[in-house]
């Protein structure tokens, strides 16, 4: 059994434990003069969806791959791309690693030297049999270089026995399991693959005769592409100087997208799966002030992500809606905190009460999400101490019970606190006079789905029902209940 991976540095890591982190997105550009240079826009409009590092490979002939540490404008310039990224095929890579993996081996796009020819490969989300073909691939002699599920994918492609590298690429799918984007980049092809089940999102764009994939259509807006279209679950892309031809490879299945792409993950100028973010997040705040009203003079979001449901839950409540807290957007995800007294201050670092506004107030605080509680309660004192009156907490998506393994870097389910407290007890932990949380039936729609089909769920909602879309192969070879798995793999 492959060992778990362990730090590749020795910088404490001082993420914040409450905040839910997607561990990708993924960009690419097949035909466009200076490929390199959109794909960089296209990872700065996806830099939400990681900072720890980014990369971009191209290719004019040759293969060319930079993978760094830290944010995209702190890597890559002008110069940079002219020198080290020419070309007109390019893709890209935004992370975050989960815990242990944030050595250089593990960053993407990750490229190997095929009897094909050369392959690199960029990955959103969670393969759930990772461990499982691991296991088969080492005792068959292969040998990795990363501690990244993705480079199972590469593995694959290498040892499949189809003739074309199309083929190869679709031999590989069909014996993963999870949730994924893909995009992969040959000496003659852009390809982009969307999981059988549309977990993660990836969209196509159009610019001037070259073709784009990205994880979200923000990407497609910041270089003044055009919508064309999702990929449809299950589907692969394959762009090359004769066109885009669409493979279906896999057996028609219903779309079952992650609903925390809604809830938080996706920018809120994105439209994913034909649904704007903004707009779907308002209405889960319109839902939350019907099933959860409070009598109180103002209502504040936790910025950024509690902003659009605040609004909605402000206009159905018809409160008024103030910013009672105000973020610092230019606090270093490396902060090092060297003591103890610093470090309880951090949550300061990145929230200020804005005491105008706060004090001698009953507030409805509106947050995103809860997953610790760590964080909720240090900004609900910080509240009390700016003067408010009362507290009350409202929650814009359902409790979070069960863990993830399609891609979200979430702990381990004691660790969260929706499956170890009831409401009361939880009211009591986070220090707030009432709580809230929206329902699965209000999420559902808010989203304008309907009611959820227990029978089958119009999204991957796990994180609250324990329904898992697919098998979890992994926790088989651990031999441990699906609810108490520690990430041991990185995407």
């Amino acid at each position: 059994m492959t060992a778990a991976p362990t730090p590749h540095n020795h910088q404490e890591d001082t993420r914040d434990p409450d905040e839910l982190r997607l561990e990708c997105g993924v960009f690419g550009v097949f035909g466009a003069a200076d490929a390199s240079v959109l794909v960089t826009l296209g990872l700065h409009a996806l830099q939400h969806r990681g900072q720890e590092a980014c990369g971009i490979a191209s290719f004019d002939g040759h293969f060319h791959n930079e993978r760094r540490h830290g944010l995209v404008g702190d890597n890559f310039t002008n110069a940079d791309l002219a020198k080290h990224l020419p070309g007109t095929a390019a893709i890209g890579h935004t992370r975050y690693s989960t815990a242990g993996g944030a050595g250089v081996r593990n960053l993407q796009p990750m490229f190997a030297d095929l009897s094909c020819g050369g392959f690199a490969v960029a990955h959103n989300g969670n393969l759930t049999n990772y461990m499982t073909l691991r296991k088969q691939l080492v005792e068959d002699g292969a040998i990795f270089q990363s501690t990244s599920d993705s480079e199972v994918i590469l593995q694959l492609v290498a040892r499949s026995r189809e003739a074309r590298v199309v083929d190869r690429f679709v031999d590989a799918l069909k014996q993963i399991i999870g949730g994924y984007a893909l995009v992969a980049m040959t000496n003659k092809k852009l390809i982009g693959a969307r999981d059988p089940l549309g977990i993660r999102p990836l969209v196509m764009g159009e610019l001037e005769g070259a073709t784009i994939f990205a994880s979200e259509s923000c990407a497609l807006d910041i270089i003044g592409a055009k919508f064309i279209r999702d990929l449809e679950p299950g589907e692969v892309v394959v762009v090359d100087t004769e066109g885009v031809r669409s493979l279906k490879p896999f057996p028609d299945a219903r779309l079952r997208p992650c609903i925390f792409e809604y809830v938080y993950f996706a920018r809120p100028d994105s439209i994913v799966n034909g649904k704007s973010v903004y707009e779907a997040r308002k209405q889960m705040g319109h839902q939350l002030a019907r099933e959860f009203p409070a009598d109180v003079d103002v209502i504040v979001p936790v910025p950024d992500s509690g902003v659009p449901a605040a609004l909605g839950y402000a206009q159905e409540a018809q409160i008024p809606y103030e910013l009672g807290i105000i973020r610092n957007h230019y606090v270093g995800r490396t902060f090092i905190q060297p003591t103890q007294n610093v470090r309880q201050l951090g949550v300061r670092l990145k929230h200020s009460a804005n005491r105008s506004v706060l004090a001698g107030k009953r507030v409805v605080l509106v947050d995103d999400s809860v997953v610790r509680g760590t964080t909720s309660v240090k900004i609900v004192r910080m509240v009390r101490e700016a003067g408010a009156k009362e507290v009350h907490l409202r929650i814009a998506c359902p409790p979070i019970t069960h863990p993830d393994f399609y891609g979200i870097d979430m702990p381990d389910r004691e660790k969260l606190l929706a499956a170890t407290q009831s409401l009361e007890e939880m009211t009591k932990t986070l220090e707030v006079d009432s709580l809230g949380f929206l329902s699965v039936e209000g999420l559902y729609h808010a989203l304008g789905s309907g009611p959820r089909n227990a029978e089958a769920p119009q999204y991957t909602d796990h994180y609250f029902t324990g329904d898992y879309p697919t098998a979890l192969p992994d926790q088989e070879l651990l031999g441990i209940d699906k609810t108490h798995i520690s990430y041991l793999v990185d995407a």
